[in-house]
């Protein structure tokens, strides 16, 4: 499903980093949280929201850096915190070579700085319901497998995905996570994330009339009736943007196959697996300390349909209604719980 490997992406990043090592280093800027966000739809300030603009916004991150070799071109700092926030680009692609940038850049040492993303997500309705939050314990790719064309599926098998590394949907032994086939799944400090959950989980978030609306839609499905809330699951990242009841069943025994039932799949979303692939492979450098990573996904749309939808009129619905039925309050809610652990973050003490 991802058509362009992304540790291809982080080699070319490094290999251009090692390139520019040799200029001359200005002052070293400091740095205790770095904010990820992936995209921004128009100026930082000012307009329609992106996942970025309101942490510029609103934390504030004050001060434009230059970001070379990135996707927006430029970084938001706040000196007063020593918080850096960036915007990605949406894909792994973006992700990877950006975050590879960052690192390699000799402004920043950041070794013991801590990286969190906050962006917004599909959400399983049997999981949970649109404008919640979620921490992610971790990230399962979804984009690596081999896949059956859906007419072709033989007989038996739950869905037309297999493990890169087998030929049938349950291989047996679940192969290596990570390994020449390609890194599957990634587990983020548990004391971190909930630690992260412990703080957050009573943030109170908005609930909307819309979102009331959209939630009424999902008879039978209780988790998806209930309000916004604080929530701890597990991410699927895939470039390709799927929907539909059969291929949430997939993302539901995906995760449980990978984790060899100890993950729930929570959110669907495209960046966290060029996230920790390119944090994985910076720390094995020493750069970064991988052990400093949190994953939070905001609820901005349901992966599937209501009853009596289609997938193909749930997708017709959110183009012809504007976008993603609770990207505002996903937007809003990434903001509202990612601060209170990027600010008591900050208020750490510096160095290992």
């Amino acid at each position: 499903m991802i058509g362009r490997p992304t540790w291809m992406v982080s080699c070319l990043a490094l290999l251009l980093g090692m390139a520019g090592a040799g200029t001359a280093q200005a002052a070293r800027i400091p740095v205790r949280v770095v904010v990820v966000t992936t995209f921004e739809v128009g100026n930082d300030t000012g307009d329609v929201p992106g996942e970025f603009q309101t942490w510029v916004e609103k934390l504030p991150l004050p001060q434009v850096l230059p970001a070379p070799g990135t996707w927006h071109g430029v970084m938001r700092y706040n000196p007063d915190l020593q918080v850096l926030g960036i915007a990605s680009g949406e894909g792994p692609e973006h992700m990877a070579s950006s975050i590879t940038a960052l690192v390699l850049d000799p402004r920043f040492d950041l070794r013991h700085a801590y990286f969190v993303l906050a962006g917004i997500a599909g959400i399983d309705p049997n999981f949970g319901s649109a404008g919640s939050a979620v921490w992610a314990p971790r990230v399962i790719n979804g984009g690596l497998a081999h896949m059956v064309d859906a007419r072709e599926i033989p007989a038996g098998w739950p869905d037309g995905f297999t493990p890169v590394q087998g030929s049938v949907p349950d291989e047996q032994p679940v192969p290596p996570l990570h390994s020449l086939s390609g890194d599957m799944a990634y587990t983020l400090n548990p004391a971190l994330v909930r630690w992260a959950y412990d703080l957050t989980r009573a943030v109170p978030l908005a609930d909307t009339p819309a979102l009331r609306a959209i939630r009424a839609r999902y008879a039978g499905y209780p988790q998806a009736q209930k309000p916004p809330t604080v929530l701890l699951g597990d991410t699927v990242s895939s470039e390709t943007f799927w929907v539909g009841a059969r291929m949430n069943r997939w993302a539901e025994r995906w995760v449980t196959y990978w984790t060899k039932g100890q993950g729930t799949f929570a959110t669907t979303a495209e960046e966290d697996v060029g996230f920790m692939q390119a944090l994985t492979l910076q720390a094995q450098a020493g750069r970064v300390d991988p052990d400093r990573v949190l994953i939070l996904r905001t609820a901005s749309n349901y992966d599937m349909p209501p009853p009596g939808q289609t997938a193909a009129a749930l997708l017709k619905s959110e183009a012809t209604e504007g976008g993603y039925s609770g990207y505002l309050p996903s937007v809003a809610a990434a903001y509202q719980v990612g601060s209170v652990v990027v600010r008591e973050l900050a208020l750490r003490p510096p160095g290992p």
